[in-house]
């Protein structure tokens, strides 16, 4: 059985597009490299566990995120199954996020589902291309302090959000940006209801607690499973005990009749701009919506990008593994095409559940897909009581959630511990994203760690001056011969202050060695200094020494067509052969000895 797996699904990838997908996906890689039935066992109780934990989770990031409850298990389904089966991490798991929460929800309020489907789908396609231009190793230079700011900020947001159905308030309009969403809430807070903040406070005790007890048994199944079961009891117990469930709150059609809850149906395909716009009426695909969408887009794309790919870097670290950047966001790219197409929201690679799974002994890609066939036989079985969830017990799981994301206690100590600098750019991008939003947050502290990266050079970029005997040279130059030394890379930020100690070379000065051995790159405009200094030193009739040319610097040069000039400009390989030549052309010359007197043959 194992063997006609492993080649059906290499003829079915043999059909795809010759992307980095092809040759180093992960699923396929397993399979070659030889796939047991205890390998299989082995995935296949990984997988029932992370989708004990991701069925639930899954509405709650849809409601979250401001659709019905269904939309997240499509998600998992659909995105979680293709991601799979596509990706480039063994061990990954994909699905919705809590990190989407803030970018998703003010689509959803202004496009309505339709607009989010098709932004997510837009996203998909920027994700593909990404990774079909190999552009995975990009993520790594959007520095530590402006991931961890806006996770942080994003934890806050989600948070915050939380609280409208954790304490059961009665919000008219919840405002777009964070300032109005908290002065909304603290005009509420005559409206709640202790019903839901009961059920909330039971369902994160059992959250929070469980784990302390059993941990083989996930602790969502626990604390969400008491939740509905108490407030099922206690509304029976009691007339005046009700609180708000995904039955109460979301209903669907069928025929035309309004059922509650979610559809107990499998994700059916259609196109992302069939489903129903902000008015509840069917979206019209134009030119002028995709252009409106288009930022949006971006959003999801860059956020799912920077998430899938730090899940995948933690996969590695914990299973020993090593993932293909580009084919994981070709696999995030088509997911996200796909997802959208049966229902589903945007998706990316989940850090909680790949952990999960990782623990629970995941071997392979196909743990993840046992996930998602968990999740999808779920809603064709249960989808009746997944009804009698409270809206209170999902908050508290989305509320545990954040604070796992926020990593507080690593957010503080790098507050505690790291040059001023990275503070700062920690706290912006976290304040930017409370305040407006993930794009602006991370663009400003992408922007604001260059500046500071480019200062932080230009302060170890620098040159000396040195004249006579150096330590570095065996024997001292000659009288009128200046050593100058540039450390560090010669680029734009750097190049002022590299060069400027040019300017202090004396009158007597006939000859300079110029010592670039410690430069290692140079950009358009140390190059443009650089031509500048030697053509003011040829005007003043010095000879210019220049040694130790690294391999990029000589490059730039021989594209710049600046060549030894005989007598005025040499190229050596070291300083030490640049210092004998000027020795032996400057050294000088000994005094003329006096010939003695000739000897007169004595007398004899």
């Amino acid at each position: 059985m194992l063997h006609t797996l492993r080649k059906r699904y290499d003829s079915a990838l043999a059909l795809l597009p010759s992307f980095p997908l092809r040759s180093k996906n992960a699923l396929r890689g397993a399979l070659r490299e030889g796939y047991s039935r205890g390998d299989l066992r082995a995935d296949v109780l990984a997988g029932l566990v992370v989708g004990v934990v991701a069925l639930p989770l899954s509405m709650a990031l849809a409601v979250a995120s401001g659709v019905a409850p269904q939309h997240g298990l499509y998600t998992a389904i659909v995105a979680g199954a293709v991601i799979a089966l596509l990706g480039g991490s063994r061990t990954q798991v994909s699905g919705p996020t809590a990190a989407f929460v803030v970018v998703l929800v003010p689509i959803a309020e202004r496009f309505g589902v339709g607009g989010l489907l098709l932004a997510t789908f837009m996203a998909g396609m920027i994700l593909v291309g990404l990774g079909v231009a190999r552009l995975g190793r990009l993520i790594e230079f959007i520095p530590h302090p402006v991931t961890t700011g806006f996770t942080a900020g994003i934890a806050v947001v989600i948070a915050t959000l939380q609280l409208k159905d954790f304490l059961g308030l009665h919000v008219e309009h919840f405002p777009e940006h964070y300032p109005e969403r908290v002065a909304a809430l603290a005009r509420a807070m005559p409206t709640a209801r202790p019903a839901e903040i009961g059920i909330g406070a039971l369902t994160l005790a059992l959250l929070l607690f469980w784990p302390r007890v059993n941990k083989r048994i996930p602790a969502p199944l626990v604390a969400l499973a008491a939740a509905g079961v108490a407030a099922a009891l206690l509304g029976r117990l009691g007339p005046d005990f009700e609180v708000a469930t995904i039955g109460t709150r979301f209903s669907y059609l069928v025929d035309g009749t309004a059922r509650p809850g979610i559809p107990q149906l499998p994700p059916m395909p259609g196109l992302p701009w069939r489903f129903p716009g902000p008015d509840g009426q069917q979206l019209t695909l134009s030119l002028d919506l995709i252009r409106q969408l288009l930022p949006s887009a971006f959003a999801i794309a860059l956020l799912g990008a920077i998430e899938s790919l730090l899940s995948a870097v933690v996969a590695d670290g914990m299973a020993g593994t090593k993932h293909d950047p580009d084919t994981e966001l070709v696999a995030q790219g088509v997911g996200n095409m796909m997802s959208p197409i049966f229902g589903g929201i945007a998706a990316t690679g989940a850090i909680a559940r790949t952990a999960t799974n990782i623990r629970a002994g995941a071997r392979t890609p196909i743990a993840a897909l046992v996930h998602a066939l968990f999740v999808l036989a779920s809603v064709l079985a249960l989808a009746p009581l997944l009804a009698h969830l409270p809206m209170a017990a999902l908050a508290a799981q989305l509320l545990v959630v954040a604070w796992n994301m926020s990593e507080a206690k690593h957010f503080v100590h790098t507050l505690r511990v790291a040059p001023k600098s990275d503070v700062f750019v920690q706290l912006a991008c976290f304040s930017l994203t409370i305040v407006f939003d993930m794009v602006i947050a991370v663009t400003a502290g992408v922007i604001l760690a260059a500046l500071l990266f480019m200062r932080r050079m230009a302060e170890i970029s620098g040159g000396r001056l040195l004249e006579g005997h150096h330590e570095d040279l065996r024997e001292p130059l000659p009288p009128g011969v200046a050593l100058y030394r540039i450390a560090g890379p010669l680029f734009f930020g750097a190049t002022q202050k590299a060069m400027s100690s040019l300017d202090a070379i004396s009158a007597k000065t006939r000859a300079i060695l110029l010592d670039v051995t410690d430069v290692p790159v140079m950009d358009a405009t140390g190059l443009v200094s650089l031509e500048s200094a030697l053509e003011r030193l040829m005007k003043a009739r010095v000879v210019i020494f220049l040694a130790g040319l690294q391999d990029q610097p000589r490059r730039l040069l021989e594209k710049a067509e600046i060549a030894p000039i005989d007598g005025q400009l040499l190229f050596f390989d070291s300083v030490e052969e640049a210092a004998a030549r000027a020795r032996a052309q400057f050294a000088p010359a000994p005094p003329a000895s006096t010939r003695p007197p000739s000897s007169t043959r004595p007398p004899r």
